[in-house]
Order: C-alpha cells, then sequence, then structure tokens
C-alpha cells in the first residue's frame, strides 16, 4: 500500500468509527447503510461529484456547499450530513470512497456479514446473486453480501474476492492459462 493510500484510510478510519460509533449508539445502523448505498452510487453516476471531493480546485465552501445539497437531497442522516461538512471544511472529502468502505465493512462485521466481491463479464439477476450468496453461506459459514460489478472483457464466468480468498472462472483468465500453456510447448 502506497504512503497516500496509506494516509487516506487512516483519516477515513477515524471518521468511519466515529459516524458508526455515533449511528449504532441511535440504532440506526440500516439507515447509515443505506445512506452509503446512496452515496456510493451518486459517486459513481456522477463525475462532477467526483470532481468536486477530488479536486483542489474547489473552495472549502463550495465543497461544503456542494456536498451539503447531495446530503440534503438524499435525506442522510444528520450524523452523515455533519461529518460530510466537517470533512469538506477541513479538505478531507477526497477520502470519502475510503470512508464509505470502512463503513461498509464496519456495518457487515456487526451484523455477523462478510462481503464478496463479485466481477461478472455480465450483470448478474437478482436470483443468481441470491444463489451466489447462498453458496458462499455454505462454504464460509456466515452470511455473504455480494457486491457486484461487470466487466465485460471476462467474456464469461466470475471473479469472486472474499476477504483474500480469489476465486476466478471466467473464459478470461482460462484463455490466458491455455496460451501460456501454449507458449511453453511451443
Amino acid at each position: 500500500m502506497s504512503e497516500s493510500a496509506s494516509i487516506s484510510s487512516g483519516i477515513a478510519g477515524r471518521y468511519a468509527s466515529a459516524v458508526f460509533d455515533i449511528a449504532k449508539e441511535n440504532q440506526e445502523l440500516s439507515q447509515l447503510e443505506a445512506n452509503l448505498d446512496d452515496l456510493a452510487g451518486a459517486l459513481e453516476a456522477s463525475e462532477d461529484l467526483r470532481a468536486v471531493i477530488n479536486s483542489p480546485v474547489y473552495s472549502r465552501d463550495a465543497q461544503g456547499a456542494a456536498i451539503a445539497a447531495v446530503a440534503d437531497k438524499m435525506g442522510m442522516l444528520p450524523t452523515v450530513k455533519n461529518v460530510l461538512a466537517l470533512m469538506a471544511s477541513k479538505r478531507r472529502l477526497f477520502v470519502v470512497p475510503h470512508m464509505i468502505a470502512t463503513l461498509r465493512e464496519k456495518i457487515a462485521e456487526e451484523k455477523g456479514e462478510v462481503t464478496a466481491d463479485v466481477i461478472s463479464a455480465v450483470a448478474l439477476s437478482d436470483a443468481q446473486s441470491a444463489k451466489l450468496s447462498e453458496t458462499l453461506k455454505a462454504n464460509i459459514g456466515r452470511d455473504v453480501k455480494i457486491n457486484a460489478s461487470v466487466d465485460e472483457s471476462l467474456i464469461g464466468g466470475l471473479v469472486v474476492k472474499v476477504g483474500s480468498k480469489m476465486i476466478d472462472t471466467s473464459i478470461r483468465s482460462k484463455l490466458n492459462s491455455l496460451q501460456n500453456a501454449m507458449k511453453e510447448v511451443g
């Protein structure tokens, strides 16, 4: 891990711990989880929002106003609004993605879940996600929350990461293995 990524993770971890503790104390973890999903979706969908949180060109006030407007529009918990405002005033909005990831981990741990990052060639249906979750639960022994994404370059199959374990059943990896085997022969 690079030094800047380590610093970002440390900053994000402190904010995440504070938000998590307050939400847990107020029994708002399920609403916090919904807020995180909304915020992550907004960051993924909006290049402008990503620019606001990452670009040093925007002033503290501009960042604060933008993130406050987003938080109000999404109906976020007061705790989340306040922490985002604080992060804007300290020019720390660039760690929001790290904070979201850390909070998701804390919530999953609290619920006794583990998160599986699943990359597929095409979007998984709800039935496929449920079946995969059941299969992983049978192997791991804990509830599994699927964090799905799509990478068309896989051609077919899945890449599943649960903790430090990775299972790659993609056609791309099988073709790469075949290509390497053919190089060794010829």
